[in-house]
């Protein structure tokens, strides 16, 4: 089974997003800057090693919000063992994938797909932990 491992939620004003859920949720927001496209991280549980300590646990983060990526709305990202077999999956069980896979630095292989229900999911391959 593929678990949950993160979360993602558009944003506008990436100061005004992280300001509103520090003060609202407590939530640590950290801007990542242009090399990671402006990305907004969201811890909203304790990590080690920027993996959650307590078991289902997630943390998220904020992409800008445009007009060229498709269904710019809150998504979950699901961790799988093989991005191109998971790929195949979601083909064979009638979902699209968004275009292709992308590396994050430090973090993995990523790519997003529609659903059958036209809902934004993601998909990423971690790196091997070390």
């Amino acid at each position: 089974m593929d678990p949950v491992v993160h979360f993602e939620m558009p944003y506008e004003d990436p100061a005004r997003a992280a300001s509103f859920y520090e003060r609202a949720f407590g939530w640590g927001m950290q801007a990542l800057g242009a090399q990671m496209g402006h990305y907004v991280l969201a811890t909203t549980t304790p990590t080690v090693g920027s993996r959650p300590t307590e078991p289902g646990a997630i943390n998220g983060g904020f992409f800008e919000k445009r007009p060229d990526i498709p269904s710019p709305c809150p998504s979950v990202v699901i961790a799988v063992e093989e991005l191109g077999a998971s790929m195949q999956k979601v083909r064979q069980a009638g979902g699209k994938v968004l275009g292709e896979p992308m590396d994050i630095p430090g973090v993995g292989r990523y790519v997003s797909f529609m659903d059958t229900e036209g809902n934004r999911v993601s998909m990423l391959q971690p790196l091997p932990r070390t």
